[in-house]
Order: structure tokens, then C-alpha cells, then sequence
């Protein structure tokens, strides 16, 4: 190399670390310094051999698509308008009946047991995965490490979740190279993440072994527990429309939690039909023909305790009233 190449070399090198002065250029993350940390913290709180947890590391690799999809989910890209379609639509409607009048029995069980009705199971499966025909595609250990070594916003949550995620390969003897979910880290059936699935899942099939992956049965109890778990009340409501007034204007908000009292909601012109708890939220989603406003009750919270969302909520829901209206139907 010439001298003169040699200076357009270094040129270039001194540049490229100006703009991405924060690029890792080792191909796995065996040697990426937070990656290490966290593996000398797995041996010392969890007793894991380290070498065994340096060789995963070493076959891991940080993965570009996850860490774009993360950025631009569609709860955040999209409106109302724009996301109801995707999941409250004939297909996943007809699939939903389906999936009930295959698994009536179990589901009905489900519901006995945990208070939860059938309705909004199928409808959490459907959502979730369209009944097993989409479930992600992505190397767990792949997308999970890059979430919690390459993605600064949320890594403490991710590390955790990988943490989670390893300690569930080790106490099930599961293939971690095999294991596919979302981009963030969730996988099967009812796409729970590591900590939902050790914290949880259950095996309502008693077969011995919890199984979100094969297991219609351990699915279907697993997400009746996790909204029991969560609170879920029975035979309460759920969300339902309201006629807007201008006086409510300071009453809406993105949260779902139910804050406002009875008196509250009548004071800005809001009149729940139905008490519930006696809290409540009013939303603003922005549907086709413009502006909605919906009052969320108690149980409308619990459901965003799966996916933290007014969006994925409503989409629950609604796909929810249509599956038990068109199996009525049927």
C-alpha cells in the first residue's frame, strides 16, 4: 500500500468511528463487554458455567432487523384506523370460531376455572399468533441479546428477559438454538416472554411438562392464569363507547389504568352505563370516520397487562364480541 493509500486509509478509518464511534466489529458476543458482564453475573446468581455460557454467546449474533422492528412496532406506527383491520377482519374472525369449536371443551374448562371468558382467550391466541400461523421467526437468544446489549433504551428490561430466558432453557432442558418467537423475545402460541412463561404457564393438559409451543391445552390455561393472575374480574365490563363532550376534554388520557371516579366522569358529561369498580379511563382513538371516545373499566387495564396498549386492548376486544357473536350465529 503506498503511502498515499495508506493516508486515505486512515482518512476513511477516522471517519467511520466518528460517526459510528459506538460499532461493535466482533461477529458474535462472546467478547462484547456487556455480554461478559452479564454472563460473570450468571455464574455468580445462578451458579451457570461460564465456558457453556461463552459458547452460546459465541454462536450468537446481533441481529439488525430485530433491532429496527423494535423501534417501529405497529402500536406505535399506526392509528385506529390503520390497526383494527389487521387483527378484527373475516379471516381471523372465522379462524377464531374455529379454534373455539376445536377446543370448546378445554376453553370452557379455562373459563370455570380461572374466571376468564373463552371469548377473550381465543381472541389473546388470535391476536397474538392468528392461532399458530404466525409466530415470529426469530432466533430467541439472538433477538433477545441484541435487544439487551445493542438496544441502550430498554436493556435493563431485555437483560432480564435473557436472564429469564436462559434460566427457562436450563430448568426445561430446551434447545436454545432452536428456540423462534418475536422480534421481542416472545414465542408460543400465547407469545409469552421468558418471565411470563416461568411465572405463568401452566400444564392444563397434566401431561407432566408445560409446553406453549405444542400444547393447545397448556396455551389455553396458561393465558387464563396470566389475566387471573393479573387481576381479571368476572363478569365485569370490559370497555364501552362513550358520547364525547367538550366538558371531558382534561378526562382523556393514554393510560389505560382507570383512574377517574363515577363523579368525575359525570362532571365532564361522561355516564358509564355500566359501574364495574367504580374506575374509569376515557380513550381517544382516531377511527376511519375520526374520533372515538371509549371508557375503559377495570378489566380493559388487565388486558394491556399482556401488551401495554389502548390499540392491542381494543383489537382484544373487539375481535373478542365478534368471534362469540359469528360462533352464536353458526
Amino acid at each position: 500500500m503506498t503511502v498515499r493509500l495508506r493516508q486515505r486509509f486512515f482518512v476513511a478509518l477516522t471517519i467511520l468511528f466518528c460517526i459510528f464511534p459506538f460499532t461493535r466489529v466482533s461477529a458474535d458476543y462472546s467478547e462484547h463487554p456487556e455480554a461478559r458482564q452479564f454472563i460473570a453475573d450468571m455464574v455468580k446468581a445462578h451458579g451457570m458455567d461460564e465456558s457453556a455460557l461463552t459458547e452460546i454467546f459465541r454462536n450468537t449474533s446481533r441481529n439488525e432487523k430485530v433491532l429496527d422492528l423494535i423501534q417501529r412496532p405497529a402500536e406505535k406506527r399506526l392509528t385506529w384506523a390503520g390497526y383494527r383491520p389487521i387483527f378484527v377482519n373475516e379471516k381471523r374472525i372465522n379462524a377464531g370460531v374455529e379454534f373455539w369449536q376445536e377446543n370448546e371443551a378445554t376453553l370452557n374448562k379455562a373459563q370455570l376455572r380461572y374466571g376468564v371468558p373463552a371469548s377473550i382467550i381465543v381472541a389473546i391466541i388470535g391476536v397474538e399468533t392468528y392461532y399458530g400461523r404466525i409466530s415470529g421467526g426469530h432466533s430467541a437468544i439472538s433477538a433477545l441479546s441484541t435487544l439487551a446489549f445493542d438496544y441502550p433504551r430498554r436493556s435493563k428490561f431485555f437483560r432480564s428477559e435473557l436472564e429469564q430466558f436462559l434460566l427457562l432453557v436450563q430448568e426445561n432442558e430446551l434447545n436454545y438454538a432452536e428456540l423462534e418467537g418475536s422480534y421481542a423475545g416472545a414465542f408460543g402460541l400465547p407469545q409469552f416472554i421468558s418471565s411470563s412463561y416461568r411465572n405463568y404457564a401452566i400444564d392444563f393438559d397434566e401431561d407432566g411438562e408445560i409446553d406453549l409451543w405444542n400444547s393447545v391445552e397448556d396455551a389455553i390455561g396458561s393465558v387464563a392464569n396470566y389475566f387471573y393472575r393479573h387481576g381479571w374480574k368476572n363478569g365485569q365490563y370490559v370497555v364501552e363507547e362513550a358520547a364525547y363532550t367538550t366538558a371531558a376534554k382534561g378526562l382523556i388520557t393514554d393510560s389505560p389504568k382507570p383512574v377517574h371516579s363515577l363523579s368525575a366522569m359525570r362532571s365532564g358529561g361522561i355516564y358509564p352505563k355500566r359501574k364495574g369498580n367504580g374506575k374509569y379511563t376515557l380513550l381517544q382513538l382516531q377511527a376511519e370516520e375520526g374520533a372515538q371516545y371509549w371508557i375503559g373499566h377495570h378489566n380493559f387495564y388487565v388486558i394491556t397487562r399482556y401488551n401495554h396498549s389502548n390499540l392491542y386492548a381494543m383489537a382484544v376486544y373487539q375481535l373478542s364480541r365478534e368471534i362469540q357473536s359469528h360462533k352464536r350465529k353458526g
